[in-house]
């Protein structure tokens, strides 16, 4: 097995020339390379040679980008990402980049380029719309739930999957991002100058934190099926024709109604943020109609095609029980809205922002907005259990809009 060592640019090059295909027969002089990680925990540079032929090479740091060596993080997750994105390409192999090589040692792997997509949230704050997006994500979320899940797996290769995808590291940063910071004056957290009194009143809220340690607790104990962990807006490319899914290295075995969750809440941050960042009044309206009608879309085809799975695919008879099959469903309802809005709360007061608030130019409507996505948020946490379905979600959400 290769030695660790962290890779600059030269390196990367010599290393997707050496370990694929994809650049036979050229000359390594033509070929360039540069680093274009934005994001806060790794390494991603882009090979490419001018006929267009490239490829991405995202190595693993041995600590938190976004925070330096203080934070050191285990460099398992690479591996943990690479093989939860080869099943996640069996699965769905039209959503999820494909994967050239993978190298534990160096925790390396060369993947697809997605230069001609954008990401899904710098799309979304300029206010775009994709027609593929909410089919193709309510398919990927259906067919990587269920068919990770015990309703499909041999009993014995569930827990070996499991075992496999035990990911402390990472899911301690979800634990304390998503459940512990934004419910506490933490030195973490970070609150917009002029929100603090609001984000004191969050910390002060014990109905609200109950409900949270209910939905922490669920995260920790439920392995219901190997989640994504990490679906947000930044890590969904997209374009006119096409979707794809990335940066699986926070997968685990956890609650079905996490990644749903956790891509609604980014929605509606989304639908928050235009507050800010659509002037023209008809035109925001209008966006944001659209953005409720694909949350509902969105949670009516998961929850179609999940229970056509359900009634074609569940393998084990104890488990084709349709009433119990109808209360597995309602708890993974109830567990999207409440994650959802987790999702909302810690990417306004929490230390994970989003461009979707924090591009937001006029600082009184950046607050206001931010604002409303705590409203909504606390609501979804709250009135979990009281949500029949998506026309009463839709129904408070709009009752609560305030900007």
């Amino acid at each position: 097995m290769a030695v660790y060592k962290t890779f600059q640019p030269q390196d990367a090059l010599a290393y997707a020339v050496a370990h694929t295909s994809l650049f036979e027969g050229l000359d390594p002089a033509t070929l360039s390379c540069s680093e274009i990680g934005d994001g806060n925990l790794n390494l991603v540079f882009k090979v490419s040679h001018p006929s267009g032929t490239s490829a991405i090479v995202k190595q693993a740091l041995p600590y938190a980008r976004c925070v330096g060596e203080s934070w050191p993080l285990t460099l398992d997750r690479a591996r943990i990402e690479a093989e939860a994105m080869l099943i996640e390409s069996e699965l769905c192999p039209a959503l999820v980049p494909t994967i050239y090589h993978y190298d534990a040692g160096m925790a390396v792997t060369i993947m697809e380029d997605l230069s001609d997509h954008v990401i899904l949230r710098q799309a979304m704050v300029a206010g775009e719309h994709f027609p593929r997006l909410i089919d193709d994500m309510a398919r990927f979320l259906a067919d990587t739930l269920f068919f990770t899940s015990d309703l499909y797996l041999d009993q014995q290769q569930k827990k070996a999957r499991v075992a496999q995808f035990i990911n402390p590291e990472l899911c301690k940063i979800t634990e304390d991002l998503f459940f512990l910071d934004p419910y506490c004056d933490h030195e973490r957290n970070n609150v917009y100058p002029g929100f603090e009194t609001r984000a004191a009143a969050l910390w002060h809220n014990e109905a609200l934190k109950a409900e949270v340690a209910e939905l922490k607790f669920r995260f920790l104990t439920e392995a219901q099926a190997l989640l994504h962990g990490d679906v947000h807006a930044g890590s969904i490319f997209v374009r006119q024709d096409s979707t794809k899914v990335i940066d699986a290295e926070f997968a685990y075995y956890g609650p079905m109604g996490f990644d749903i969750g956790s891509f609604i809440g980014n929605m509606l941050l989304n639908f928050c943020g235009q507050w800010g960042l659509m002037a023209a009044e008809d035109q925001r309206n209008a966006y944001r109609s659209g953005l409720l009608e694909s949350i509902d879309q969105l949670w009516s085809g998961f929850a179609e095609r999940f229970s056509e799975h359900l009634s074609q695919s569940t393998r084990d008879p104890s488990l084709n029980n349709l009433r119990w099959q109808s209360r597995l469903l309602r708890g993974i309802w109830q567990d999207t809205l409440g994650y959802a809005g987790c999702e909302l709360i810690r990417r306004t007061v929490g230390l994970a922002h989003v461009k979707d608030l924090d591009s937001i130019a006029d600082e009184q409507r950046r607050l206001q907005a931010a604002e409303q996505a705590l409203i909504l948020g606390e609501a979804l946490v709250l009135q979990r259990h009281e949500l029949d379905n998506m026309a009463d979600v839709l129904a408070m959400l709009v009752d609560k809009v305030r900007y």
